[in-house]
């Protein structure tokens, strides 16, 4: 069994995969690279095609109808054959030393018959003419230590847990089900979600591995980008709170963590439907909240009166030139574009 399947959603990205590629070979026999060409219309076929006739025990082309990200995702992770699972997008890529660490943890792991469900690395955003800015999370976890959520500590205000930061064992995103809708953007939200109550050992390794590169005007992540899917962005985020009762969970740390993604993507849908403007984008904003309300109303109080989340969701017009401002100065202060 290879210690790790890195799964690269592929559409389009003769421009830069392979460079990705490049970054994840680092890894030799240990990791299984798993390219799904989502129905890509340029060379990016061509281009994963020559790597694994040069890799072959290494790189493995998966040729799909276009699904989306999710899509491809899925694909990835049904044919993994990897012990735990990465998700790469293709116009990303790992650091080498990181990589080197992440394996080799693995495999001391497996020498010493420890269990862990969840690896959490740092990650890193690159953006042109800028410094790079890692995220990590010395303050929630010891480094490298084996910890149950009970040992976690606290998270700093602006972070989370989000995909770029996880490597979960294969196993236990097979057993979380989780399923992520098709032709649809942002579900590397409820991938880092819906997964977390099945992991009950996480280890952070404090080492840079994932490169996030940002700054192309087509990135689904820019504002605009984002306003223009908001359908999708809203579809995620329902889903994310339907999928677990956080509270029944008997674990306040695991609750506290998974409460603070629900206020990251709750923020986010509500301030880009706030500056939409329309009366349907705005209907569709009471109408969000009114669902967390009906789905948990503990859940509608907690993010009410969230010391981020509260605050996108005020009355009056001034209370929302407030929640525009406060969302621009969020974004200048993690990084986003």
């Amino acid at each position: 069994m290879k210690s790790l399947t890195i799964t690269v959603p592929s559409y389009n990205s003769a421009d830069y995969l392979g460079r990705c590629l490049d970054s994840l070979l680092v890894g030799g026999e240990k990791v299984e690279i798993l390219v799904v060409n989502d129905g890509s219309t340029d060379e990016t076929e061509k281009i994963a095609n020559a790597y694994a006739a040069k890799y072959p025990t290494i790189v493995k082309v998966i040729n799909q109808e276009n699904l989306g990200h999710g899509g491809a995702v899925g694909t990835g992770l049904r044919h993994a054959t990897g012990k735990y699972f990465k998700v790469v997008d293709s116009d990303d890529q790992l650091g080498a030393d990181a990589l080197k660490t992440v394996l080799q943890r693995i495999d001391q792991w497996q020498a010493d018959g420890d269990n862990v469900d969840l690896i959490v690395c740092n990650y890193v955003y690159e953006k042109t003419g800028e410094p790079p800015y890692v995220v990590n999370y010395r303050k929630a976890f010891h480094n490298d230590k084996i910890e149950s959520w009970d040992e976690v500590g606290n998270f700093d205000l602006t972070q989370y847990l989000i995909m770029h930061a996880q490597i979960f064992k294969t196993s236990v995103l097979r057993e979380s089900k989780v399923t992520l809708p098709l032709h649809t953007f942002y579900v590397d939200n409820l991938f880092a979600y819906q997964p977390l109550p099945l992991a009950k050992k996480i280890c952070y390794l404090d080492v840079d591995l994932y490169h996030y590169f940002i700054g192309r005007d087509d990135q689904s992540i820019t504002t605009q980008n984002m306003m223009n899917r908001i359908d999708q962005q809203l579809l995620v985020t329902k889903l994310m709170i339907d999928v677990t009762d956080i509270y029944a969970l008997n674990s306040p740390k695991l609750t506290a963590c998974m409460e603070r993604n629900l206020s990251s993507v709750m923020s986010i849908s509500s301030v880009l439907l706030l500056m939409i403007g329309t009366d349907d984008a705005l209907k569709k904003r009471t109408d969000l909240w009114q669902h967390v309300k009906k789905t948990s109303p503990h859940l509608y109080h907690r993010l009410r009166f969230h010391r981020v989340c509260g605050f996108t969701y005020l009355p009056t017009k001034f209370g929302g030139w407030v929640t525009k401002f406060g969302y621009r100065i969020a974004r200048k202060i993690v990084k986003f574009q």
